[in-house]
């Protein structure tokens, strides 16, 4: 039984890998710039949706909403609101992922020691005192 199983697998695996061979375009004709710009655009929407990365604040909000319930009547536009602000305030790469994990996590501004680089640690509080300000402004000044 189990070998059934595999050696269907395995057929199955190659017919598809075999079609999907089988769909790659022949080269393009040389053509003009302005006639390559457009088809350029259709193959980067396809390969950025054969992808299908997820859009870096959306997921964010997706994550963090279900914590801001029932505590904000808009929990979306506070998530949407904190991930712009950690975007656009905190510099360091590392300490900005981890500010943003820890918000997509609880729903308040966190971060763990062990989220962050040792050398980083020490500028752990320095962020905070950097985010709180705009950290109030999403939670409770209306949007405008």
């Amino acid at each position: 039984m189990l070998l059934r199983l595999s050696s269907t697998a395995i057929v199955g695996s190659a017919l598809l890998a075999g079609s999907a061979q089988a769909q790659i375009p022949q080269a393009p004709q040389i053509q003009s710039p302005q006639s390559q710009a457009p088809q350029l655009q259709l193959q980067r929407a396809q390969f950025r949706s054969l992808l299908k990365m997820p859009d870096p604040r959306g997921e964010f909000v997706r994550l963090c909403a279900p914590h801001m319930v029932g505590r904000w009547a808009h929990p979306e536009a506070v998530c949407g609101c904190l991930h712009d602000y950690a975007a656009a305030t905190v510099e360091d790469t590392d300490l900005r992922e981890a500010l943003l994990r820890g918000i997509s996590e609880t729903g308040v501004p966190t971060i763990e020691t062990e989220w962050v680089p040792p050398s980083k640690q020490s500028q752990i509080g320095a962020t905070f005192t950097k985010i709180a300000k705009p950290t109030l402004q999403c939670m409770f000044e209306p949007a405008k």
